[in-house]
């Protein structure tokens, strides 16, 4: 059951948002008071939270707070890779999430930090022991259960021409791809959730995670809900088999991705023509497979 929405992810990052189709992220923000209103409108009364940022970036978020979008949401989610993309240590998590919280006064969650394998599967494990030991206490959702497989492409604007940068992306499951364990699997505690994407009709892998969530004690799982995919002929038939699976966990779903048909341009990572499409898109999806409503209190 969905029991937190997070609305896009990562919208300071080209590679999920084009920004230079939305300078200053108007459309952006727009997008989140619509689909706050939207789902509040629709009885929402659960966490929503800010598409997790990637860079770390404060301009970012007092744009925001300057457009109205932080009013519109519950929490503020943050993405950090600092063994393999960011240029800063891991030993900064603490004080970089302190820095936001004190600031714009929200909860912080990180919905999205790991360690590659790419380089050294020790390092990989290594990296999940030191990072449980630095956000102990936090909501995290650790990238990821599976490896990426081979056949799919990663969601970056240059792919291979990024060099091993893009080749990383394929190795930051606690699993292969085919399910067999790394050794980061042996630092893995159920203290942090798994952040687990699933490619569109991906059965092996929907039913290869669940079993391994199941066996891993996993309590809490982010995963996405794709708004292009919904555009694909039997996208309900998908999306039922990936709830019903899912039904046993704390579902945060994040929701992005523009149809071609409705982007400023052809590409999922277009803005919008019209923000209330997504709207209604996440209404639709909280219907569906929303937890209920949480009763008054007495």
């Amino acid at each position: 059951m969905i029991t937190s929405i997070k609305i896009w992810n990562e919208p300071n990052n080209l590679s999920h948002w084009d920004f230079l189709l939305d300078p200053g992220w108007e459309i952006y923000a727009d997008l989140v008071r619509r689909t706050s209103s939207a789902l509040r409108g629709a009885g929402w009364d659960r966490p929503l939270v800010l598409g997790g940022i990637s860079p770390i970036d404060p301009h970012f978020l007092r744009r925001m707070r300057d457009l109205g979008a932080l009013d519109a949401v519950d929490v503020l989610a943050l993405h950090g890779f600092p063994l393999d993309w960011n240029l800063w240590p891991m030993e900064e998590w603490p004080a970089r999430i302190e820095a936001i919280r004190a600031e714009f006064g929200k909860p912080v969650w990180i919905t999205e930090t790991g360690v590659s394998s790419f380089g050294s599967e020790a390092t990989a494990a290594w990296g999940l022991r030191r990072m449980r030991a630095l956000l102990a206490g936090e909501q995290v959702f650790w990238y990821t259960l599976l490896d990426l497989a081979p056949v799919y492409e990663a969601t970056t604007r240059h792919k291979r021409a990024e060099g091993s940068s893009y080749f990383r992306h394929f190795h930051f499951g606690l699993l292969r791809w085919d399910g067999t364990p790394k050794r980061a699997l042996d630092a893995w505690n159920p203290e942090f959730g798994i952040c687990q994407w699933f490619q569109f009709n991906d059965d092996r892998a929907l039913e290869l995670a669940v079993r391994w969530f199941e066996r891993l004690g996993v309590r809490q799982v982010r995963t996405g809900l794709s708004w292009s995919e919904s555009h694909i002929p039997g996208y309900e038939q998908w999306f039922d088999r990936v709830m019903k699976a899912l039904e046993p966990f704390d579902v945060c779903a994040t929701l992005c991705f523009t149809p071609g048909s409705v982007g400023l341009r052809p590409d999922h990572t277009s803005p919008p023509r019209d923000v209330g499409e997504f709207a209604d898109f996440a209404v639709r999806m909280v219907e569906r497979y929303g937890a209920p409503v949480a009763a008054p209190a007495p």
